[in-house]
């Protein structure tokens, strides 16, 4: 998970999460909630693993390579049957946990599928990190649809946040896991090469054509009347390009030099993730045709106004 952590006018974020560390809390009905202890500038106040239904149940993102979180899933669920284990994306703070679950339970893990590959980034700097061990038994696509119990649930494949991003849906309940692509708390950084923009902003464009209305995030509290706000965070991430074009208008400006101007009061320890973020609309709009590289399309390249 990773997130930029300026608070933006235009996003209404939500900060307050309550919570209670160690405790299976029931959240909503048919939904329950574990968080682990692995609190964070890109994981707020850690990872929530949740379980969905009731007897048999499925795990989703079962979190960092934690035993003491595993053990007291596996503690408060041992008269349940865990029968699926979903992960919304590979980074460290989701996916190690399932090889651990899996020890215990042998349930099958179920994601879009592994990291895409490319450039690693484990810089505590940048964000959470990559699970590059991670492989799920069974793949999914965008529109299958899991049963667990009595519940459906149905998989809505989001990149952008990484390239194997998978929200799921639970059509009965109104609700969706929106992992790392939706927060409440925070924006999410776009890591190229394996975090897209375009892909970003698209799938936000498509839950908007959704019509869940609570969402319960990896990290911090659930959304409810999301549409709202993923309007504001489109809107935020277009103004955020435009803020770039502006400043090449006068000039041309380096990524790092970018950060302190468009994130004037950003926590420093996000600056990293913040430049990557940059990087990522740089390259949207080079593919618009908006701007230039006057060196190399790198982080540390120099860009200008297209002329």
């Amino acid at each position: 998970m990773s997130a930029e952590h300026s608070v933006v006018p235009e996003i209404p974020f939500i900060q307050d999460h309550q919570f209670r560390y160690g405790e299976i809390e029931t959240v909503a009905p048919g939904i329950r909630r574990l968080t682990a202890r692995n609190a964070g500038a890109f994981t707020y106040h850690g990872t929530g693993t949740y379980i969905v239904g009731q007897g048999e149940v499925a795990v989703i993102d079962p979190g960092p390579d934690d035993p003491d979180h595993i053990d007291a899933l596996v503690s408060g669920l041992s008269s349940e049957t865990i029968s699926h284990i979903l992960v919304t994306h590979c980074h460290r703070d989701h996916s190690p946990g399932a090889r651990l679950l899996q020890a215990a339970c042998d349930a099958p893990t179920y994601a879009f599928g592994p990291h895409a590959g490319g450039i690693e980034h484990d810089d505590s700097a940048i964000e959470e990190g990559v699970d590059t061990l991670f492989t799920p038994d069974n793949h999914l696509k965008h529109g299958d649809c899991l049963t667990v119990g009595d519940c459906e649930i149905e998989c809505i494949h989001t990149p952008g946040h990484t390239s194997n991003h998978m929200c799921f849906s639970i059509p009965k309940q109104d609700s969706l896991f929106s992992g790392d692509h939706v927060m409440a708390w925070s924006t999410s950084v776009v890591i190229p090469p394996d975090g897209n923009m375009a892909d970003y902003l698209a799938s936000l464009a498509l839950l908007c054509k959704r019509t869940e209305s609570r969402y319960w995030p990896t990290h911090g509290p659930p959304l409810d009347s999301p549409h709202d706000y993923v309007q504001a965070l489109i809107a935020h991430r277009l103004q955020r390009m435009q803020d770039i074009i502006q400043l090449l208008k006068a000039s041309p400006w380096r990524i790092a030099d970018m950060v302190e101007q468009l994130y004037p009061e950003l926590d420093i320890r996000l600056h990293g993730a913040a430049s990557r973020s940059i990087f990522a609309a740089i390259l949207y709009l080079q593919d618009c045709g908006e701007i230039e590289a006057l060196e190399s399309t790198t982080l540390d390249g120099l860009y200008q106004r297209s002329s």
